[in-house]
């Protein structure tokens, strides 16, 4: 299958640093938390200098795979004879050191604690402060949320920043980025017709045999795996793989009944023109003919 990269424009972790302003602006000021700032700067010493008003800064610190979240499937999606396969997106953790910066350690310790509040209440971003995202907020709604334990000893942190030891709140976004990478697989050969003879006889001796394949899928149009198929005619039987397909060798020309039946009772008829036709079937259907190959 042929790779195809056409990398998208990303600007996920800018969209979330708007969606996660728009959000605290707006809770703090419901209760009267005026005029406070919203950073996402390295919180050093020299930073810190230059501030003039009350600030939370929201320094991304560490971004990483999630491993626990990291299992997913390819999206597979078939059109005009064609199958387009996309990777899983990368499943990601974007940790934050929240900290309040005011000049009275009082007025720190109340901004800090609305900030708390307010990260622990929602779990994912309310859809009004990511709509203006680049993907519509598609990802930033569905990413979640937690307030956690930091991912290293905060005296570390703050040595390796240039900055003094200050209470922090770890902040985690759990997000995914789609990948720009996509196979492309061509139209799949479902027949193939085999022609056999007496080496020493007469031409008239030859027999041919066929190759047919098919899909065996639900209602919802999944595939259905380990479902039993047989044709009974030939006295050939087969199962399922994951992705619901089967295959049957050695067929003779002619009309042929196949049947799959599933382990809970399903079942699906249809009728088979060889070499003429390819199979499917969709269990709890009513039968239908075989598609005749153009």
């Amino acid at each position: 299958m042929p790779l195809v990269v056409d990398v998208p424009l990303n600007t996920a972790i800018a969209d979330l640093d708007e969606a996660l302003r728009a959000l605290l602006r707006r809770e703090l000021r419901r209760h009267g938390f005026e005029g406070v700032d919203v950073a996402f700067d390295a919180p050093s010493k020299e930073w810190s200098g230059k501030l003039t008003n009350p600030t939370v800064d929201l320094f991304l610190y560490d971004l990483r795979e999630a491993g626990l979240r990291a299992q997913g499937t390819s999206d597979e999606v078939r059109a005009n004879g064609t199958a387009v396969v996309t990777p899983p997106a990368l499943q990601l953790e974007l940790t934050f050191a929240v900290t309040a910066w005011t000049k009275a350690v009082e007025d720190e310790h109340r901004l800090l604690s609305q900030v708390l509040a307010i990260l622990f209440s929602y779990r994912r971003l309310p859809p009004e402060v990511v709509e203006g995202a680049l993907d519509g907020g598609a990802l930033l709604a569905e990413a979640e949320t937690s307030v956690g334990r930091p991912r290293e000893e905060k005296a570390d942190f703050w040595t390796s920043i240039g900055g003094q030891y200050k209470a922090s709140i770890d902040f985690v976004v759990h997000t995914q980025i789609a990948s720009g990478a996509a196979f492309v697989r061509g139209p799949e050969v479902r027949t193939q017709t085999v022609r056999t003879r007496i080496s020493d006889g007469p031409a008239r001796t030859m027999t041919e045999f066929h190759r047919i394949a098919g899909t065996v899928t639900d209602a919802d149009g999944q595939p259905v795996a380990d479902a039993w198929v047989a044709v009974p005619s030939a006295g050939l039987w087969t199962a399922t793989g994951r992705d619901g397909r089967f295959r049957f060798d050695r067929i003779q020309p002619g009309s042929h009944s196949v049947i799959a039946r599933t382990a809970t009772g399903g079942e699906a008829q249809a009728a088979l023109d060889v070499p003429a036709g390819t199979v499917d079937l969709t269990i709890g259907a009513k039968p239908a003919r075989s598609r005749r190959s153009s």
